[in-house]
């Protein structure tokens, strides 16, 4: 459990780096105690929050055959930039990319760190 969290930890730090990179519109405070908090939140909610909601809405995540797994990474994240002022994502467009790139680089990052015939 603690090597999951910190592996996931690890992946969020760089896909918001990533993102606040490449993005237009996505800005984060890269003060270190103010970015791991950042990054603490976001991957709290992603290991204990992420999954129930995911049990609640599987219907939508089934006749959207996944989809809807991104809709659920854009409202986390956008109630992040609402309630932190370590994040400011300033258009739609900013908050829908940063989840792709953020969902990207976590899918990339979490399966390489799985041993093989681990699921």
């Amino acid at each position: 459990m603690i090597s999951r969290f910190i592996s996931t930890f690890i992946a969020n730090a760089i896909a918001f780096l990533v993102s606040a990179q490449f993005i237009t519109g996505f800005t984060i405070n890269f003060e270190p105690i103010s970015f791991g908090l950042l990054i603490l939140v976001f991957t709290l909610i992603n290991l204990l929050i992420r999954p129930i909601v995911k049990l609640v809405l599987t219907p939508f995540i089934i006749v959207t055959l996944g989809l809807f797994n991104l809709v659920i990474g854009a409202g986390f994240l956008y109630i992040i930039d609402i309630y932190s002022k370590n994040i400011s994502i300033s258009s739609i467009s900013a908050l829908i990319y940063g989840t792709l790139i953020i969902a990207f680089v976590n899918l990339l990052l979490q399966t390489k760190s799985k041993k093989p015939g681990q699921f």
